[in-house]
């Protein structure tokens, strides 16, 4: 129902959202300020306040949409229901100055007073806007550009993980053909040890996953992954993500071993 051409209508929605709304919020605190637009363009900016309130709207539904695929980024989805709400006030504030004003040189004392809240409505909607645009970039992009940390960190763990290979090649069991390294195995009680937001390991579906970089960027939260921190988390996981591809995805890029019986 929210797609377009194969692909989520959300993404595609939101632009007309960051677009219409702030322009249109910016166009009635103009209108509001200076007599001479509002003459000319109070009309058009009533109508481009209708358009972006549309627009959160449907961004607000086919977001939700999204996020049963994807999962549940919370800063974002909270900005979001809050949008369409902020962005209907603005609109209905903005009509009844339109019409109050409409055709007249002077205006009364109530219609000033209604112009100037609905101007500060216009600059909440602008704001809550970009809190909405801040907070989706960041549950996007957080957990894929790499900072210099975590490279480190990255860098840290390949290094250990390839010495631990090649010392476990160079003592691997005695056979006549000479096997490769078995896979490392982690016990219950060793996820145990590692209970906290700095030193976050958890066990999921038969596999041992160090949280820990995680832990910031998790876009519903850091609270969702330190409750998890030296627990078999499979169900918390499952229940919340299972048959999403890319929660499954970014799981395996944390991967230890796995989970010893």
């Amino acid at each position: 129902m929210y797609d377009v051409f194969g692909l989520p209508l959300h993404p595609l929605v939101v632009h007309a959202v960051v677009v219409l709304l702030p322009l249109s919020a910016l166009g009635l605190i103009a209108c509001v300020l200076f007599g001479r637009l509002r003459t000319r363009y109070a009309g058009l900016t009533l109508l481009g306040l209708a358009a972006g309130a549309a627009s959160s709207l449907v961004a607000a539904a086919s977001g939700q949409a999204l996020a049963e695929r994807v999962g549940t980024p919370a800063a974002h989805m909270a900005w979001g229901e809050w949008l369409p709400r902020v962005a209907i006030a603005t609109l209905v504030l903005a009509a009844a100055w339109y019409f109050l004003q409409r055709g007249k040189q002077s205006l009364s004392p109530l219609t000033r007073i209604l112009g100037w809240v609905s101007a500060v409505a216009a600059a909440a909607s602008i704001g809550v806007t970009v809190m909405v645009g801040h907070s989706g970039a960041t549950a996007v992009w957080g957990s894929t550009l790499a900072t210099p940390a975590a490279t480190s960190s990255a860098a840290s763990t390949a290094s250990a993980s390839s010495s631990a290979s090649a010392s476990s090649s160079a003592s691997g069991s005695p056979s006549a053909s000479g096997t490769a390294s078995t896979e490392q195995s982690y016990t219950l009680d060793q996820v145990k040890q590692h209970n906290s937001a700095s030193d976050c390991w958890a066990a999921i579906n038969g596999g041992v996953y160090d949280l820990t970089e995680w832990v910031g960027q998790h876009p519903g939260g850091s609270d969702r992954i330190t409750a998890l921190c030296g627990s078999d988390a499979s169900s918390a996981f499952n229940n919340q993500h299972s048959g999403q591809n890319r929660p499954e995805s970014k799981l395996t890029q944390f991967y230890l071993g796995k989970l010893a019986d």
